[in-house]
């Protein structure tokens, strides 16, 4: 009898996972163009655990979702659910660096003490205009409408400042049926705006010379090794699968340029 090998793209039930419908929406739109699986070790591409008190024990389980295409050369989704204590979808776009173009990054947490909710178009060289002002001019009047209509989610790190946009989308909501409206209404709406910009973004995109790429190539080792470094997930899943799998997992998996 012979056994299908898991590959990353292949669909995977989410019944009952807070983020299956923004991971559904991924699906969707990647498909159109035309992607190929990204390589993940088995052992990766899914893995559960179980935690909690032998008196109430409680199951926690990591997803990922990965492809390729002609102009990127990492786009993943890495599903976490663990019962109450979290709900994670980290989805990154990872283009290829002979293409001038931003990452495409989204943080949609929810914990016990509430959601934190984030997404931007993140700079490969931030203080560069040529890489910057056709993404900026187009993305922040969308920043500006539907972050006017959340609470921010406070002040971020210095040092992370340099790694995110001026149109860095994020909010903190109490756990409670007026957040999960705001989630459906205008978290659903901003991320699909965004994601639509980006893909128009990619469209377009013309292969550059190779001084430019070998900068863009310098950029983006320089965010992935920052967030390699700076994972928030970091914690959690080395409680659920230990150390050694979650070192493997972040930078081998999540951000391995």
């Amino acid at each position: 009898m012979s056994h299908k090998r898991l590959t990353s793209m292949d669909p995977f039930v989410l019944e009952g996972w807070r983020w299956a419908p923004f991971l559904n929406q991924i699906n969707n739109a990647f498909s159109l163009l035309k992607p190929k699986p990204f390589p993940v070790a088995a052992e990766f591409l899914t893995k559960e655990a179980i935690f909690g008190s032998r008196a109430k024990p409680q199951k926690a389980q990591t997803k990922i979702w990965a492809c390729q295409t002609k102009k990127l050369r990492h786009v993943r989704a890495a599903c976490v659910e663990a019962s109450c204590t979290a709900s994670v979808l980290n989805f990154l776009v990872n283009p290829l660096h002979n293409y001038d173009l931003p990452f495409f990054g989204v943080d949609f947490v929810t914990l016990p003490s509430g959601h934190l909710l984030a997404l931007d178009l993140q700079p490969v060289l931030k203080q560069d205009k040529l890489h910057t002002e056709n993404v900026w001019d187009r993305l922040l009047p969308l920043h500006t409408h539907w972050q006017s209509l959340l609470p921010t989610g406070g002040p971020i790190p210095k040092e992370a400042e340099s790694y995110f946009s001026p149109a860095f989308l994020w909010t903190r909501l109490p756990l409670g049926v007026e957040a999960d409206q705001l989630i459906s209404d205008v978290i659903k709406a901003a991320f699909t705006d965004y994601l639509n910009l980006y893909l128009d973004l990619v469209q377009k995109a013309e292969v550059v010379s190779l001084e430019r790429s070998a900068q863009l190539l310098k950029g983006q080792k320089s965010y992935m090794r920052y967030r390699a470094t700076k994972d928030p997930a970091r914690g959690l899943l080395t409680r659920f699968y230990g150390r050694e799998w979650t070192e493997s997992f972040i930078n081998d998996v999540l951000f391995n340029l």
